[in-house]
């Protein structure tokens, strides 16, 4: 009987065995079937492409996960018609048998979960909890989208009258033809997250994978399409971005868009872009430079556990990783002293063993960044520990690099206001608890911030005035990291994000459709 322990991002720890024989057999399933071809699924079928692109394990480049097929303009044109054509009777389709097709598709996604779970392992690099915990937060996020429009009753509203004859309602209704574009570092999670609810409200959907994750997009792609939909009402595409996401994202007959990545992509390339002829609703995450408070009347353990798992959890791979640490100086020493200590026994190696922490970066591109930073960090400031790529049996063919902390830092350094997406982070000592919310407060982004403090008046000042959409006070389970449908909704301020309305929350299926009131006179 499969375990029934379920992992979120706040799970500290689980030695579960019955996990782990799970996981064991999942692993050994899934190698078996490596370097397997995926097609492109467009309209009622699958369609094979010209070329293909291949997957490989960042924890070992010479094992080839997928070989994946490359979508061509063409292909977009066909996946946009697809999905234009099956939009009127999906919209007509009553709210309640669009939620149980969601509803299978969930429960799928559980079915399959430590098999979904090694997947990721394999193509994405991250530990046995990492794994399973996204693959538990896309069910819980499928299904926390049915409940919300089971609880809106639809987003169908009575509104009030002028006059005995007139009845007016207030209604919201799906736009058509929905883009979605994810990232690489929770391929299932942020890819499936907005096809649900685009689906659930109505919308038709051409969804894009990450290059650098593509089967996690194809299985998740599968398991919706497996659970019932009419054909057109979801297509994914594979394929480069330059080629695909271009196409996709200056599609004509395209009506609304999600995209997950850079600010540089995300704002320059696509929110400026997006809307051509009139405007069309461009959600966007983005990501984050994300400050953790540590006061003088913290509790210095967990404060140490919250930042450690913030920061270096998946490798620094989460827009919401800690990258920045303003500890008041009376603590300062002994809490660097043990932050050090407790990176330094983080064991590093294959994601697919238990008990490992830190596996791989995820990319060529992320080992590179790494690199540069490092050398950055060196020139301008003090390396406490890290900086070096990680060695040692079994370590040799894949991106592994060591936690790093650094110090001294200038504030106003490209270190300290740059998004760096690997695992380094800069400590910075402050006088007062005014003296940290300036500095935390001062950047272009607002995704998440923590605050350690036993003080009620610094509480209330950080929740009053830190300009972050998700925020966590004295949280050891993660500083800045952790969030879960239903129970923290996750977006971003500023140069984090373009709705202002959070994933997984109240407000998330209102971003995917438009309202129109309606008055009848009899």
């Amino acid at each position: 009987m499969a375990s029934e322990t379920k992992v979120t991002y706040a799970t500290l720890s689980a030695d579960d065995a019955e996990m782990h024989r799970e996981f064991d057999g999942a692993i050994a399933m899934v190698r078996r079937e490596l370097g397997r071809t995926t097609p492109l699924y467009i309209g009622a079928g699958t369609r094979t492409a010209a070329t293909t692109t291949t997957s490989t394990n960042p924890a070992d480049t010479r094992v080839v996960v997928a070989n994946v097929a490359a979508g061509t303009v063409e292909d977009v044109n066909d996946a946009v018609a697809a999905a234009r054509q099956a939009f009127p009777a999906w919209r007509a389709k009553p709210w309640t048998e669009r939620a149980a097709i969601l509803g299978k598709a969930a429960a799928e996604v559980r079915r399959r979960r430590y098999e979904l779970s090694a997947w990721l392992i394999f193509e994405m690099g991250k530990n046995r909890l990492e794994a399973l915990g996204e693959v538990e937060e896309l069910a819980d996020l499928i299904d926390y989208y049915v409940d919300q429009m089971r609880d809106n009753d639809g987003y169908l509203r009575p509104m009030a009258s002028l006059g005995p004859q007139d009845t007016n309602t207030s209604v919201l209704r799906p736009f058509g033809v929905w883009g979605v574009i994810a990232p690489w570092n929770f391929p299932y999670a942020l890819l499936g997250a907005p096809i649900a609810a685009a689906l659930i409200t109505g919308n038709t959907v051409v969804a894009k994978p990450s290059s650098d994750t593509p089967l996690s997009g194809v299985l998740t792609a599968e398991i919706f399409r497996n659970a019932g939909l009419p054909p057109g009402v979801l297509n994914l595409l594979t394929g480069s971005g330059r080629v695909v996401g271009k196409a996709l994202v200056e599609h004509p007959e395209l009506d609304g868009i999600t995209f997950t990545g850079s600010y540089e992509v995300g704002f320059r390339d696509l929110y400026q872009a997006f809307a051509v002829r009139y405007p069309k609703p461009c959600i966007v995450e983005m990501g984050g430079k994300n400050p953790a408070i540590v006061m003088d009347s913290a509790d210095l353990e967990r404060a140490v556990t919250g930042v450690f798992r913030s920061a270096f959890g998946m490798n620094g791979h989460k827009c919401s990783a800690c990258s920045r640490v303003y500890v008041h100086r009376a603590v300062a020493d002994e809490f660097l002293e043990r932050l050090i200590k407790r990176t330094e026994e983080a064991r590093i190696g294959d994601p697919l063993e238990r008990g490992v922490f830190l596996g791989p970066l995820a990319t060529a591109s992320s080992l590179a960044d790494y690199e540069k930073y490092v050398a950055l960090a060196r020139a301008s400031g003090v390396i406490r520990t890290g900086g070096q790529r990680a060695a040692g049996a079994g370590l040799d063919h894949g991106h592994f690099v060591k936690p790093t902390i650094v110090t001294g830092l200038p504030h106003d350094h490209e270190l300290m206001r740059q998004e760096l997406f690997v695992p380094i982070l800069a400590i910075q000592p402050v006088g007062d608890f005014e003296e940290a919310m300036v500095r935390a407060n001062d950047t272009d982004f607002g995704l998440t911030a923590g605050i350690f403090t036993g003080k009620k008046a610094e509480i209330d000042g950080f929740l009053e005035r830190i300009e972050a959409g998700v925020v966590y006070v004295n949280r050891a389970a993660g500083a800045t990291t952790g969030a879960w449908p239903g129970v923290q909704p996750f977006g971003g301020w500023k140069a984090s994000g373009s709705s202002g309305k959070n994933i997984g929350g109240l407000y998330t299926l209102p971003t995917y459709l438009r309202e129109q009131s309606r008055t009848v006179v009899a």
